[in-house]
């Protein structure tokens, strides 16, 4: 009698390390209070019909962004639907360019405000060393809310290189965005007219028909 062996496909939460910097990326958005950063997060903000997300899943992607140096929202939308790190940052939900795209023009501050406490998170709590084997919501509070003291015990140039690197950053978020929006356009305007094309083709047909 032959034994069948049953083989499990790991979970994503399994295929994420216990002190990888998502863990921390996700135990920090979830402390943050959304109002307090005046985030807009009205659904008629979503524009083209796309379906409203949490804003604090879009903070996650944006983090996640910034640190990796993705530098578009295409990019980002590309990396949600084939990196696992993402897929268990987002658990499985999948907003589309344009929802990343709106969402950063329309909260280019909170974002800013939220990559520079984010990063002198990490680089005072040694994070990205992996020095902590596990971050939790607990731990990550307690230091979120000493985060005024830590910014005091930053040097200045580090704080200064910082907000260099993230106005670098949401300038290449911009540039690009505009790019691909400018691309998308004009693939829509040269089909719209081959379209038109196609139609008057017809019509002249059946005219001389």
């Amino acid at each position: 009698m032959s034994r069948r062996v049953k083989y499990f496909s790991p979970s994503l939460d399994e295929l994420v390390e216990e002190d990888n910097v998502v863990r921390a990326i996700k135990a920090y958005v979830d402390t943050l209070d959304i109002f307090k950063l005046n985030i807009k997060t009205k659904r008629s903000l979503i524009k083209d019909v796309q379906p409203a997300f949490h804003p604090k899943l879009l903070l996650k992607i944006y983090i996640y962004g910034y640190l990796n140096k993705i530098r578009s929202s295409r990019k980002l939308e590309l990396e949600i639907n084939r990196n696992i790190e993402m897929m268990w940052l987002t658990q499985g939900l999948r907003p589309s360019y344009k929802t990343i795209a709106n969402f950063r023009k329309n909260n280019p501050k909170a974002l800013q405000i939220i990559f520079k406490e984010f990063s002198i998170l990490l680089k005072n709590l040694k994070l990205i060393t992996g020095d902590l084997v596990a971050v939790d919501g607990a731990f990550l509070r307690a230091n979120a809310s000493k985060n005024t003291l830590i910014m005091r015990n930053t040097v200045k140039k580090d704080i200064a290189k910082i907000d260099e690197d993230i106005k670098n950053y949401m300038t290449i978020l911009e540039t690009l965005d505009k790019e691909d929006a400018n691309t998308t356009n004009l693939k829509i305007s040269k089909e719209g007219t081959k379209n038109k094309c196609c139609v008057r083709k017809i019509c002249y047909y059946k005219d001389n028909k």
